[in-house]
């Protein structure tokens, strides 16, 4: 009796269709040469947790709603008084994610939370950072489903960086353009 072992829809996809496509268009001959996710890291920088503790309780907690797992508190690495802050205040929050989340997250981020950003047009094809690895910004942490929009105080953004063991922009940007992430057309 085997159990049937769940596969994130994203990662069925990854194996079964982006693999041969990136070996036809980059000419890979091993399978292993062909780029895939490494992790995605997610980074909330909670500002008005100078003032405030209550600040980085509730983006913590909201950020853990939306990647699944535990968060780390970052805290400041040096003193500056125009801030007001001193080393060790705690000013935002991350998560990495790999394996399973990072799939079950990069899906919903493509499916769900992106097509409901106001005005969305898709996202730059732009910000790469010359190793394969791309990162953008979201403004408001309401476009997942998980965070209820009556108990959010106030609205926050994040930074999600995609990390790909792609050697070239190009070979991550066609990855990731595979995967259906929504890159702005041109024209």
């Amino acid at each position: 009796m085997s159990k049937e072992q769940y596969v994130p829809r994203l990662k069925d996809h990854y194996q079964s269709v982006v693999i041969k496509k990136m070996q036809e268009q980059f000419g890979y001959k091993n399978i292993m040469e062909v780029p895939r996710l490494d992790k995605i890291v997610i980074n909330m920088g909670v500002g008005a947790a100078v003032a405030d503790k209550k600040h980085i309780a509730s983006a913590v907690e909201e950020l853990e709603k939306i990647a699944g797992q535990k968060v780390v508190v970052t805290t400041a690495k040096k003193s500056i008084a125009t801030f007001k802050l001193r080393e060790g205040m705690p000013i935002g929050c991350k998560v990495t994610l790999r394996k399973d989340r990072m799939w079950e997250f990069l899906d919903r981020l493509v499916n769900i939370a992106l097509p409901r950003v106001r005005d969305f047009r898709g996202v730059s094809d732009k910000s790469f950072d010359g190793r394969g690895n791309y990162s953008l910004g979201i403004t408001e942490q309401i476009v997942f489903p998980e965070i209820n929009y009556d108990d959010v105080n106030t609205t926050r953004g994040m930074n999600v960086v995609v990390c790909t063991t792609a050697g070239t922009d190009e070979e991550a940007r066609a990855l990731l353009a595979e995967m259906s992430m929504p890159f702005r057309k041109k024209g």
